[in-house]
């Protein structure tokens, strides 16, 4: 029962508190260890042998991090072990931040300043920002928030649920591999091949939970849930990504607008699919209910992610309930 209550109270925070820029934050810490790890391992054993062992050896750590900072809390008591699970879990969702930030991309479109919203979306996507209209900076804030529905919520809560804070963690580590190796270009299409696969497998399933969650979230909220689950089924596959189609295919569906099309990255065109039916113009408020849709689906992710829980607690005992059996037995 322990494990619902940090799984319920990381969840909370993020809901109503999401991150602050200038709190430490372990994905950074993450994103330090990589480069430092990846000038060695260059030098030894090939590139795509080196990214492999960058792989192994950056999930390994972050996972016997985790896993060491939770026993040690546990050791002392099984509540302060409860608090650390929550504050991980806390750091590990991104729902609330995403949504802030999105917004934050929004607030200068409304009075026109379109060099900075470009400038602040440059920090939310990948794509070049440089030279975006109105309407294609929509497009991206809609795009970014479909597919971060799955990394920075869905996929999170999935692990969270089946291996609580520890595996939550390995996948936030390999998501950032994936964000900081996993390019298709000269210097990583071989060094980052592993991280990319093992992030395209670690998403799979999440991807398409997030495609069912957000065409219901739909259904709830007054879209169009039917369209959702029709577009998503008949579009998800068609995205050059194994799993990024089938979140944002799902909401060009609840949203009745097409998403996909030319974006530019690193100076290179890049001719995506159109997801979705030619419908709705997008408009600062088309993003705003692709937000709502959003938190809508976490909301969704959660109740899953509690029930998962529960049922398995009924098979396997969670490691905040030896630490408590452990405790009650010594008083």
């Amino acid at each position: 029962m322990l494990d619902v209550i940090a799984l319920a109270l990381g969840f909370l925070f993020d809901q109503f508190l999401g991150d602050s820029p200038h709190w430490p934050h372990p994905v950074r810490w993450i994103g330090g260890l990589i480069p430092f790890l990846e000038r060695p391992l260059r030098r030894c054993g090939g590139e795509r042998i080196g990214g492999i062992v960058l792989l192994v050896a950056v999930t390994a750590i972050v996972a016997c991090g985790t896993w060491a900072v939770l026993s040690l809390a546990g050791r002392w008591h099984p509540w302060a072990q409860v608090a650390v699970a929550s504050v991980l879990i806390y750091y590990g969702l991104a729902a609330r931040s995403l949504a802030r930030e999105t917004e934050a991309v929004l607030k200068p479109c409304e009075k026109g300043d379109l060099a900075e919203a470009r400038k602040r979306l440059s920090g939310i996507v990948g794509r070049d920002t440089g030279d975006l209209g109105s309407e294609e900076i929509n497009r991206a804030c809609i795009e970014t928030t479909a597919e971060n529905s799955t990394d920075g919520v869905v996929a999170a809560l999935f692990y969270a649920a089946l291996a609580g804070p520890v595996g939550l963690w390995v996948y936030k580590a390999i998501n950032t591999l994936d964000s900081m190796v996993g390019y298709r270009n000269p210097l990583y299409a071989r060094f980052g091949w592993a991280s990319a696969r093992m992030d395209d497998l670690a998403n799979y399933l999440p991807a398409r939970l997030t495609y069912v969650l957000l065409s219901i979230a739909a259904f709830l909220s007054g879209r169009h849930g039917r369209q959702a689950f029709r577009i998503g089924w008949r579009d998800g596959r068609k995205h050059p990504s194994p799993n990024s189609g089938w979140p944002e295919a799902a909401m060009a569906g609840a949203l009745d607008v097409q998403l996909g099309g030319p974006s530019t990255y690193g100076g290179v065109l890049s001719q995506k699919p159109r997801l979705g039916d030619p419908g709705k113009p997008l408009t600062i408020d088309t993003v705003r209910q692709a937000i709502r849709l959003m938190l809508w689906t976490s909301w969704l992710a959660f109740l899953l992610a509690i029930g998962c829980r529960l049922a398995l607690g009924h098979l396997l005992p969670s490691v905040y309930d030896r630490h408590s059996a452990c405790f009650s037995a010594t008083q």
